[in-house]
């Protein structure tokens, strides 16, 4: 695609700018990080668009501290103040429903996360966020606390201008198919291999 030429014009009946404003199921899977990352870097821009956005993670902990997530905080901040970008809404284990991680058992960790899915079905079938982030969304699908064909479904369903970005390890290939973006992540290098652990600024 150079320069952003398209490599072919399909015969769907849209025009360019129809199909330019269609939204787009992305996905970020692959063992390398920066998948977490780059979706957060897509929301920005969203965010800047003024577009209301969604972050929803699953596997994360409540007491692992994210960087991006005070930065969007902030930004909702700046919206609610300013008017300027849009609103934003971050919910993660711990914050939000039921599907935290806590004492239990899978049985119990499986029912949490598939009322997550539900809630985020409800918020897509009334268009309430234009941008979501599914973080780590791949592992319920994995593991099969949520059916990968249900979330298809209701993927391929949505109305409106709602862009929907996964992230994880393993995605599945059900998701894979449905996808309009996939990026995989590969490692080449990491500090990591040789013995430096995560640093501030970088990993959180």
């Amino acid at each position: 695609m150079p320069q952003g030429q398209v490599s072919a014009v399909p015969q769907d009946g849209l025009t360019t700018r129809q199909r330019r404003n269609r939204p787009l199921l992305v996905v970020h899977t692959g063992a390398m990080k920066g998948k977490s990352t780059a979706a957060f870097g897509m929301a920005l821009r969203g965010w800047n668009q003024g577009w209301s956005i969604g972050v929803f993670q699953f596997v994360k902990s409540a007491k692992w501290k994210v960087g991006e997530e005070e930065a969007f905080r902030a930004l909702g901040r700046v919206h609610a103040e300013t008017g300027e970008g849009g609103p934003v809404e971050w919910h993660k284990m711990g914050s939000g429903w039921s599907w935290t991680r806590k004492a239990g058992t899978e049985s119990d960790h499986a029912a949490d996360a598939l009322e997550g899915w539900r809630e985020i079905r409800r918020r897509i079938e009334n268009r309430v966020h234009e941008v979501y982030v599914l973080d780590e969304f791949t592992y319920p699908l994995k593991w099969g606390w949520v059916d990968v064909h249900e979330v298809v479904e209701v993927l391929n369903a949505r109305e409106g201008r709602q862009h929907v970005i996964i992230t994880g390890r393993d995605a599945a290939p059900e998701l894979i198919e449905a996808a309009d973006l996939v990026m995989e992540t590969t490692k080449i290098k990491h500090p990591m291999d040789a013995g430096q652990k995560g640093q501030r600024g970088i990993e959180w």
